[in-house]
């Protein structure tokens, strides 16, 4: 008989002993009994017989992880501070005794600029470097005639998009010039569609390997290279346990697989920036120019928007509207006296849906009907505060009844066949305006759009994030890069703060090297953050928690306990939620600090992007 130590996948808990009849290697993927209940799991050393009893190994599947994937979940599980088991749950094994298939597809090669040669052969010099290139300045033709070159050595290429909405264009772009060789990886595939995609990547027959966090943990051979594209993207950073950020990641496995990483932004973040060696691309392929045009207007369509946005149908154009919001409104209050409409689990306000009549809470998704009168003073006066994107599309049809408008954000836009439709409908002009959230910044190519309008910028701009101003100025940039791709556009900003945006809009390096000056000493990339997190239906369980595991950490060195108390919001999903944020100087020290004062209930967040 055989002894091995296994890891359960997705289970928080460490390693458990089973036993075995037949000889095992590590890395071997398995089937075992749980707490009365079948569980993969993946064997990773074998052991003496131990003094208590084990249970069989129950399946031996023809599966294994690699020792590559092996070694990259232990950084995982040791850097983000979670289990084994939740790390190689992010993991798909290889496949034994599959028939590996020779690829072809004639492809023509991809004519680069002389200033898009320059940075490629710059990329090409670099173990992880930083394309800074401005919206249309050619990013994408470099990282194809990078992946062309993959091709020619029989390398595959990984390349990383933010999020799913990325993916309808990017695709089609990569499959008219690699066909067959190319495999979209997402979470809104079907059953069918993944199966088809894992055996062209199982057979080798995928060369290029493109889609957003997910894809970077697929089981691929002869990896060459990797790509992040809008590497600033908060996308990136997963918001649930291992709370990894895959950009980083994507960095540790190119020094893992020996392999070059291209980060690339058109407005990247400070640390990389000044982390990683970049070449700047300046200027585009459109001759065509922006005016920026600001108001000083709270969050509205204001008459003038309205009389942009009605020239625009007049002249038989596009435009973009761009909110940070969702739904309706973010928050239903009595006018009288003042009692906010918060979710029964969650203490924050409930969104308005007029679509479905109802309030929903966008943490937990409990809704309730829409309230006639307050719950509290029964008034009628139920207002709302903060425009949304629902709301918005009923004011622009309300002023303008023969605009052709369409709501492009989470709630209308679920699966990636919607996603596809409403961007076919814009591009071919069956749509005049395009109202959204941040899915309408994300690198969307649209063809015709000569007016983008940016509301809420001061919303983020004021927002209680260190990197507030970095949020804003990105936001503003990526969108107003939406427009004005053949024919002149203009951008009209709502905002408070003209002598901000003014100062950086055509110079996005004078704002990052500002911004160090601003950072030094308290935040990344010069300081280290850890956020702990503690929830627990029994909210003096988890401020106990908070309590016990602070009291440890004021006995150590090296590290700084910046706050501690209960979260800006600070219930969600019916949990009471409390938190500590650290700051040190090195990873080490924070990691070492809180494997030593580590209490049940915390749940840690190295390197967050969230403080709300």
């Amino acid at each position: 008989m055989y002894y091995y130590q296994l890891s359960i996948l997705g289970s928080p808990l460490e390693l458990f002993t089973y036993e075995s009849n037949v000889s095992l290697e590590r890395g071997r993927k398995v089937l075992v009994e749980f707490h009365h209940r079948k569980k993969s799991a993946v064997v990773l050393d074998s052991c003496e017989k131990p003094l208590f009893d084990t249970s069989d190994i129950l399946e031996i599947y023809d599966e294994i992880y690699s020792q590559k994937q092996l070694k990259l979940a232990q950084f995982i599980a040791s850097y983000y501070i979670c289990s084994l088991g939740d790390a190689l749950a992010l993991m798909m094994p290889f496949y034994e005794n599959v028939v590996t298939v020779k690829s072809s597809h004639a492809i023509t090669s991809i004519e680069l600029s002389n200033k898009q040669t320059e940075a490629l052969l710059f990329l090409q010099e670099q173990q992880t470097s930083l394309l800074f290139g401005d919206t249309g300045s050619g990013k994408t033709e470099i990282y194809m005639k990078y992946f062309e070159q993959m091709l020619s050595q029989d390398k595959r290429s990984i390349f990383l998009m933010p999020e799913i909405s990325l993916t309808p264009q990017m695709g089609l772009r990569l499959e008219k010039h690699f066909g067959s060789l190319v495999v979209m990886w997402h979470s809104k595939l079907t059953p069918k569609q993944k199966k088809l995609a894992l055996e062209k990547i199982h057979s080798g027959e995928a060369k290029i390997i493109a889609g957003p966090r997910s894809a970077l943990f697929l089981p691929i051979n002869d990896l060459g290279l990797i790509v992040v594209d809008e590497e600033h993207d908060d996308s990136y950073k997963s918001s649930s346990r291992p709370r990894y950020n895959a950009r980083d990641i994507a960095i540790y496995m190119g020094k893992l697989y020996d392999v070059p990483v291209v980060l690339g932004s058109a407005t990247p973040s400070l640390g990389s920036y000044e982390k990683f060696p970049h070449i700047r691309l300046k200027g585009g392929h459109f001759e065509s120019s922006k005016t920026y045009e600001y108001e000083k207007s709270p969050e509205a369509l204001t008459p003038l928007i309205v009389n942009h946005l009605e020239r625009i149908v007049k002249l038989k154009e596009q435009a973009i509207v761009f909110l940070p919001t969702r739904a309706n409104f973010k928050y239903l209050v009595c006018g009288d006296c003042g009692h906010m409409y918060e979710c029964s689990f969650c203490s924050v306000g409930m969104s308005l849906h007029t679509k479905t009549n109802a309030l929903k809470c966008h943490y937990c998704n409990f809704s309730q009907a829409v309230p006639q009168v307050c719950s509290e003073c029964h008034s009628k006066n139920l207002t709302s505060s903060r425009l949304g994107t629902a709301e918005a599309v009923k004011n622009i049809v309300e002023e303008l009844p023969n605009a052709r408008v369409e709501q492009f954000d989470r709630d209308v836009i679920t699966t990636a066949s919607k996603l596809k439709k409403a961007l076919k409908r814009f591009n071919e002009k069956e749509t005049d305006i395009l109202v959204g959230t941040q899915m309408l910044s994300k690198g969307h190519d649209y063809h015709g759009v000569t007016l983008a309008v940016v509301l809420g910028m001061d919303n983020i701009l004021n927002s209680s994030d260190y990197r507030s101003r970095e949020k804003a100025l990105a936001s503003l940039i990526q969108v107003a890069g939406r427009s004005g791709r053949l024919s002149d556009a203009r951008v009209v900003v709502q905002t408070f703060n003209e002598e901000f945006f003014q100062s950086y809009l055509g110079n996005y390096e004078l704002f990052l090297e500002d911004e160090k000056s601003l950072r030094v000493g308290l935040y990344p990339p010069y300081k280290k953050l850890c956020r702990i997190l503690f929830s627990d239906k029994n909210g003096a369980k988890a401020r106990d928690a908070m309590q016990l595991m602070q009291d440890k950490l004021q006995q150590i060195k090296n590290i700084e306990i910046v706050g501690f108390g209960k979260c800006s919001i600070e219930k969600v999903a019916n949990k009471w939620r409390f938190e500590i944020l650290l700051r040190g100087d090195k990873s080490t020290d924070l990691i070492k600090a809180v494997m030593a004062s580590r209490v049940p209930l915390a749940e840690i967040d190295m390197d967050p992007i969230e403080f709300g």
